[in-house]
């Protein structure tokens, strides 16, 4: 009887950094997805199933390092406050995308090649 010839596949997780650390990764992007689609990041740590804290410094530490705020904080009124993603926020999620598919690609490449 013959050997099952073994398959493999290379997964990678796409972080961009700086010196001070991680800056951006996977979760981050959707907690800005989501605090874009919901208007809100209360209800967009809610849907992540996180505390609003983490969220909250999630998106302080990103508005601190990026050189434009990703969100914005609406004040109170009438409609109540909230939050919304920037113009800059939009581009880095757009961004993320393209260079996470960028790698992905390359790694699914490296993959069909990769024999041991």
């Amino acid at each position: 009887m013959k050997p099952i010839k073994e398959t493999y596949s290379i997964g990678v997780h796409v972080w961009i950094s700086s010196q001070k650390g991680h800056f951006l990764g996977l979760g981050r992007v959707h907690l800005l997805e989501n605090i874009r689609d919901t208007g809100s990041i209360t209800l967009a740590a809610k849907a992540m199933k996180m505390s609003y804290r983490q969220a909250w410094q999630m998106v302080q530490d990103m508005n601190e390092r990026a050189n434009s705020p990703l969100v914005e904080k609406k004040l109170g009124g009438k409609g109540g406050g909230g939050a919304m993603v920037t113009e800059a926020g939009e581009r880095v999620i757009k961004e993320f995308y393209k260079v996470e598919e960028k790698i992905t690609k390359l790694a699914a490449d490296l993959s069909a090649k990769f024999a041991v």
